[in-house]
């Protein structure tokens, strides 16, 4: 199947999926172009779509600078694990940081972009499945962190991001992700990929993260 044609076919799965949730939200994909050549991007950018995320700062660099220099409304999201050593770059080229995830990234993130007179707009990770090996902020945190965030490093902070364990079902995570959320008045909720985007937006996702519903599997 053509990019194309999955594109379509994804977009048309969101608005029968907006139409069984009790959420009236709209439902930005993120087309997530990590490893994904500059061929199979510009057969998305054609059909008009402009929103898209990548794991490596590095590899979205050589990608997508010149691209976002020639577009002007393109939306660029960093939703994998950020290292404070990169975050120059990234603060240089994202819109959005989706893995906001301790207070050493958060006051590295708040640095750089006053050094480079911008504003990144953040999504907090948190670990709702308190998983050891990933990131994330734990759920009972998420309130004292996003104060800190938001106070003391003048963060636009405006969502929360989870990933759930990979072995549990997702609604219990999703639920819990939107709970947190209206508690704390954060508007944004990215949840979802290609496997569960569907349940994300049943529990009202703003955001859904899909690679291969789009690009089809890489080489």
């Amino acid at each position: 199947m053509k990019i194309q044609d999955r594109y379509t076919d994804i977009k048309n799965n969101i608005n029968q999926a907006l139409l069984e949730s009790p959420y009236d939200r709209k439902i930005e994909l993120i087309a997530v172009s990590k490893k994904q050549s500059l061929e199979s991007v510009n057969k998305l950018l054609d059909v008009g779509h402009r929103c898209f995320g990548e794991n490596q700062v590095q590899e979205a660099t050589e990608k997508w600078t010149n691209l976002k220099n020639k577009i002007s409304n393109l939306q660029l999201h960093m939703i994998g694990p950020l290292q404070t050593n990169k975050v120059r770059q990234a603060v240089r080229l994202f819109d959005y940081i989706q893995t906001l995830d301790r207070i050493k990234l958060a006051s590295k993130i708040s640095r750089e972009c006053k050094k480079e007179n911008t504003e990144v707009k953040c999504f907090i990770q948190v670990n709702t499945g308190i998983e050891d090996q990933k990131s994330g902020i734990r759920p009972s945190e998420v309130r004292e962190f996003y104060n800190i965030c938001v106070n003391d490093y003048r963060l636009n902070v405006v969502g929360l991001m989870c990933l759930p364990p990979k072995h549990e079902s997702p609604e219990t995570h999703f639920a819990m992700l939107n709970t947190i959320a209206e508690e704390n008045k954060i508007k944004f909720l990215s949840m979802g990929m290609t496997n569960d985007y569907k349940v994300g937006i049943k529990f009202g996702a703003t955001h859904i993260r899909v690679g291969e519903g789009v690009f089809g599997k890489r080489n």
